[in-house]
């Protein structure tokens, strides 16, 4: 009786391992007009319902980045035709810094996807299917689907509603301001900016009639900067729209652009050259700031922010390209009203307070310094935007090493001005440091020191966000061979390939073919382009050694992409027993595989069979605990020998 009780659950274990066939999202699709006429431009909407942990990639980021992007495809007819694009309607964004070392775009709860078409017949027809990756965020598991829709004269779509209410962003928007605050700081500091504290507070105190007119025009002088910045930031959203912003900030000609305004600014702080606006520009301006009154206090602001342009720019522009990355008129009003908040504080503090004035440090050579130091930071800066279009056009120019290099030489040469060994035109003669600029100076190295090794390819995780990707590295001394167990070369080994120097198939029936004649297990491993967690656990645990020898010396290893587009030949195709779809690529048969023979859809997903294709032990899923996944291996081998199956 334990026995069978035993065996019982044995059971129910297994079938629980297996039964895990999710789809924790939901589409409605529909027109936006029920019976449109022919001419009419009419709007298809996409409407994703997402479960609560869950998050949808979208379409508008770097399809080689790495996660699986949304995509649609409409089956053409002469009933009707696109106009433009598909148009993801307000997504969240984000940068990862561990896995794919660069920006994507999602959706969490609900999702709106929209494509304008203009119908060409009354009786029109149009249909298609849409490819997506659904993730957890409590386990990590990613799920890719397929789904056709069909719509067309004959089918009553419901009207649509007004455009839905992008989700509130609090913690989106709160970084935003804390890092445009901080920008502001910064901005003070130039010598462009600092001397002008104490004069322009000086002056409303001197031409107010008593020290509280004075604090009313400080104050009033404070809100109008905070006005004029965050009605900047409010117009540029509002002008270039969402999608246009998204297009505009990964767009390589924009990237270059602001490539060289950062190179040219750099320069201007280095002493080449001076950059200032148009004189009459600032005068015309500066008259009306004469006029007094509220109007002219709000001039007196503009003047002030005009006259130090060649300053702020690189900055305040910094501030901007948030502001573009972000993509909504809020995330935009957001980094310019912090911005110019950091900004105003000092005239309206010190306006209050006038004899703070007095504890002021002078101006002089350490306000040159400030201005060399950020000529230094915007030049490192400048590579980032150089790097983001050299990506996206795969030109080779700037890859991961050359970027470090160039690094390390920018940060050198700051280290060398920092403690006095170089100096420019426009530096002050003088034989001592401070200790501020001594201990700048020691992070400073410290920091070249840190990038070193990154040229042999260590993985300086801490800089991921900034560098190049790892696969872009051509000098890598760290990467480790490990081998592996194949018997003939493997199918699509010129665009898949397995980590740390693993050999094996990424074809099933290659592996078990290969299996049989060696004697050895078939490891399984059910993987994705777009899959956090299988990289995840590619770092975290097959990195370890114990995990890696018996990888490579003790299975067959197979691993089958779900997500590949690799669209296969004709005669490769089949209809699906599970869903009835043809399934044309590797990715569609590799998912059709899991789910048809392990009743799961989840990755990462790792199975291991003997030669006969018979079940070793349970599979195993996400899971960084080294130990246990070492556990897992040896479980099956020893099940191996034994010739014992589930």
């Amino acid at each position: 009786m334990k026995k069978l009780f035993l065996s019982f659950v044995f059971a129910t274990m297994v079938l629980g391992a297996f039964s895990q066939v999710l789809k924790p999202i939901s589409w409605k699709v529909e027109l936006s007009e029920v019976q449109p006429n022919v001419g009419d431009e009419i709007e298809i909407r996409f409407k994703a319902k997402i479960e609560k942990d869950w998050y949808l990639y979208s379409t508008d980021f770097d399809p080689d980045l790495g996660p699986m992007v949304t995509e649609f495809n409409f089956e053409t007819n002469d009933t009707y035709e696109l106009v433009g694009e598909i148009e993801p309607i307000n997504p969240s964004r984000t940068y990862d810094s561990a896995i794919w070392m660069g920006e994507y775009t999602y959706f969490k709860k609900e999702g709106l996807f929209i494509q304008k078409v203009k119908i060409l017949n009354e009786d029109f027809s149009i249909s298609g299917n849409y490819t997506y990756q659904v993730c957890s965020d409590i386990d990590g598991k990613c799920i890719p689907f397929d789904d056709e829709f069909s719509l067309g004269s004959k089918k009553k779509a419901s009207g649509l509603k007004k455009k839905a209410e992008p989700e509130e962003q609090t913690g989106s928007l709160w970084s935003i301001l804390i890092t445009a605050f901080l920008a502001g700081l910064v901005a003070l500091l130039t010598p462009c900016v600092y001397p002008m504290i104490p004069i322009t507070v000086s002056i409303f105190l001197k031409q107010s009639k008593s020290r509280k007119e004075g604090v009313g025009k400080a104050l009033i002088y404070g809100l109008s900067i905070i006005v004029f910045f965050s009605l900047l930031g409010f117009l540029i959203s509002l002008i270039w729209g969402f999608t246009a912003l998204n297009e505009l900030s990964t767009h390589w000609l924009f990237n270059l652009i602001i490539f060289s305004v950062f190179v040219l600014f750099a320069l201007s702080f280095f002493g080449l050259f001076e950059i200032t606006l148009p004189s009459g520009l600032v005068t015309k301006i500066d008259r009306q700031a004469d006029r007094g009154g509220l109007i002219g206090i709000f001039f007196m602001a503009i003047t002030l922010v005009l006259v130090s342009f060649s300053c702020t720019f690189p900055i305040v522009g910094t501030a901007l390209i948030n502001t573009l990355s972000g993509g909504s008129i809020i995330e935009g009003t957001t980094a310019m009203f912090g911005f110019s908040l950091a900004f105003a504080i000092p005239f309206t503090g010190f306006a209050i307070f006038p004899t703070w004035l007095k504890s002021m440090p002078e101006s002089g050579g350490w306000l040159n310094s400030v201005k060399v130091v950020l000529g230094f930071l915007e030049l490192a800066l400048a590579l980032k935007f150089l790097s983001v279009a050299d990506l996206a056009y795969h030109w080779g120019l700037l890859d991961r090493e050359v970027f470090i290099a160039l690094w390390i030489a920018i940060f050198g040469l700051l280290g060398l001005y920092l403690i006095g060994k170089l100096k420019l035109k426009s530096d002050t003669d003088s034989d001592k440091i401070s200790v501020a600029r001594l201990m700048l100076a020691v992070c400073t190295f410290s920091f070249v020191i840190a990038l070193i090794p990154g040229l042999w390819g260590a993985p300086l995780k801490s800089l991921s966000g900034f560098l190049p990707p790892m696969s872009t590295h051509n000098f890598n001394l760290l990467q480790e061979e490990a081998g592996g167990n194949t018997c003939e070369e493997p199918k699509y080994n010129d665009i898949l390939e397995w980590p740390h120097g693993l050999q094996g198939y990424f074809d099933y029936d290659q592996a078990v073919a290969c299996a049989k004649e060696q004697g050895k297990p078939i490891f399984i491993d059910f993987t994705g382009h777009g899959c956090v967690n299988c990289r995840e656990m590619e770092q975290r645990v097959w990195s370890d050694p114990a995990v890696l020898k018996r990888l490579s010396e003790n299975f067959v290893l197979v691993a089958l992409y779900v997500d590949d587009r690799t669209k296969l030949s004709e005669s490769e195709w089949y209809s699906s027993t599970y869903d009835g779809k043809t399934k044309k690529t590797i990715g569609q048969q590799n998912a059709d595989f899991q789910i048809t023979r392990f009743n799961n859809n989840a990755q990462p997903f790792y199975v291991i069979l003997n030669e006969d294709e018979k079940l070793l032990i349970p599979p195993k899923a996400y899971d960084l605990d080294i130990s246990a996944f070492v556990d897992f291996l040896d479980k099956a081998l020893e099940n191996h020998r034994k010739n014992a199956v589930l």
